[in-house]
């Protein structure tokens, strides 16, 4: 998987926005399954921070802050006025919200996450929802001076897509197990500080995706961001990813060797030996 693509949803969600630009740089396919409009109607972030106009994660913050033994506290995300299908089932949009609801609680000073799903891609979708709601706990726990407790997820439908677009099933039998170096890094902050990195990473990421923002600019965001390590490693992945679509494949291996996430940068790597294996089969 893209790594880049899939800690880009991780601000995407936490900033609240729907606007599809900000997806689409790192994700060109994005579009095929989620709509051409400029923004997605499912955004899961926007659902959280805007969608019934007020902030759902400020509120589950503030909730679990004054009462930790509360069971009530629910993200929801399904909004059925616009995510119902019509009475002759057809659906209300190309991207109605696979994930509908989050069950948050605090058990044994952990913030523990249940995640529900009412459809989900095993190939495509799982990897990436289990990339943002757990990065989503780990910022709440933060938030809440908690440890990270066990994610629980859910699928009401899980499935493999196997038709003349899109067969998953011959790239899932050839999948084989590898180790992944462990993530050491933490993104559990106070809320004010938490805040201030996801603007920050929000910003570089807006520099990122403008056409005229050159090789150059990309590497000076990566020297001047204001930005703990955890989430200068992130905006490592991104850079390099960036460099890598601007044809500057050098820079960006260069770049990923400043990541000191041996994680991001054992997933990234393994990104880019993917695109080269795939590019040789194609010539």
């Amino acid at each position: 998987m893209n790594p880049a693509f899939a800690l880009a949803e991780v601000i995407w969600i936490m900033r609240g926005r729907n606007d599809s630009a900000f997806l689409n740089y790192f994700n060109s396919q994005l579009p095929k399954y989620a709509g051409y409009g400029k923004t997605y109607h499912g955004a899961y972030g926007f659902r959280w921070r805007r969608q019934f106009q007020f902030d759902q994660l400020e509120r589950a913050y503030k909730a679990l802050k004054a009462n930790p033994s509360t069971r009530q506290v629910v993200l929801q995300i399904w909004d059925p006025r616009i995510d119902l299908p019509n009475v002759k089932g057809k659906p209300a949009a190309p991207d109605v919200p696979c994930n509908i609801v989050s069950l948050l609680k605090i058990r044994n000073n952990c913030l523990e996450w249940t995640q529900i799903m009412r459809s989900n891609d095993v190939f495509r979708g799982f990897p990436h929802n289990v990339v943002q709601f757990t990065a989503v706990q780990e910022v709440l726990a933060g938030w809440l001076g908690l440890q990270v407790g066990s994610y629980n997820h859910f699928s009401d439908s899980l499935h493999v897509y196997q038709d003349k677009e899109s067969d998953d099933l011959p790239a899932i039998r050839q999948s084989l197990p590898c180790s992944i170096p462990l993530n050491n890094d933490d993104l559990s902050l106070p809320k004010a500080t938490s805040d201030k990195m996801f603007l920050e990473l929000e910003r570089c990421v807006d520099r990122i995706i403008k056409t005229k923002t050159t090789c150059s600019d990309i590497q000076l965001l990566v020297k001047t961001a204001k930005l703990s390590e955890a989430y200068k490693n992130i905006l490592i992945v991104l850079c390099s990813e960036a460099l890598r679509r601007r044809k500057k494949s050098d820079f960006a291996k260069e770049m990923i060797t400043q990541c000191s996430n041996k994680a991001l940068r054992h997933m990234f790597e393994r990104w880019m030996a993917h695109l080269q294996r795939r590019a040789q089969e194609m010539a």
